[in-house]
């Protein structure tokens, strides 16, 4: 197994962490605050380290388990370190009063961070469309995929897969735009049709 590098401490990175714990992958966690990635790392169990944030990762899988609002200066700060690395993003740039998506008109969460990488870092849209404490649950869950570097997207499904979930290639990275506007339907139907936050997006081949 891999070693995975997740950037955060919330919930989230809480559950990724621990499902990849599980599968015996080795698990980093970074946080701004020591404290709370200190504190995850003891919850994700298995031999979970810390390091300083900022510093280059562990990983050769690097999770940006931030809100969107935080994630262009994440990568700003981690700057040339994380070249060479697969990036994920598992951002839904919503609007705080759920209005729509505050990423330009043609564009993603996922491509606009991607603006701020080393040149030829590869960043693939995943984990978007799972509320994180459904995933914290495990069982047939379906993660749905998008990126324009076909290796980057071999490996993040090969990760997927280890933790039990079941890949899904939707295409190149501007149809991350497709896949946070989901992330953003899936809360009105959480607050509206509904009506529970406990439901996945997964699909049905008969």
């Amino acid at each position: 197994m891999s070693t995975i590098s997740i950037i955060g401490s919330g919930g989230m990175a809480a559950a990724i962490g621990g499902m990849a714990a599980k599968a015996a992958h080795t698990v980093e966690v970074v946080s701004r605050d020591p404290a709370k990635a200190r504190a995850l790392a003891g919850r994700v169990g298995a031999g979970a380290t810390t390091a300083t944030y900022g510093a280059a990762p562990a990983g050769d899988i690097v999770i940006l388990a931030v809100p969107y609002t935080s994630a262009a200066a994440v990568v700003a700060d981690y700057g040339d370190s994380l070249g060479g690395k697969v990036i994920i993003d598992i951002t839904n740039p919503v609007a705080s009063d759920l209005s729509g998506l505050v990423t330009p008109h043609g564009s993603s969460g996922a491509q606009e961070i991607a603006k701020g990488l080393p040149a030829g870092t590869p960043i693939v849209k995943a984990f978007n469309t799972i509320f994180g404490h459904v995933l914290a649950k495990g069982g047939h869950l379906d993660a749905f995929i998008a990126a324009d570097d076909a290796k980057a997207k071999a490996s993040v499904s090969t990760f997927l897969e280890s933790l039990g979930l079941r890949p899904f290639d939707i295409g190149g990275l501007h149809m991350a735009q497709t896949l946070e506007a989901l992330g953003l339907m899936m809360i009105g139907l959480a607050r509206n049709g509904v009506g529970t936050w406990d439901f996945a997006m997964n699909v049905d081949l008969g």
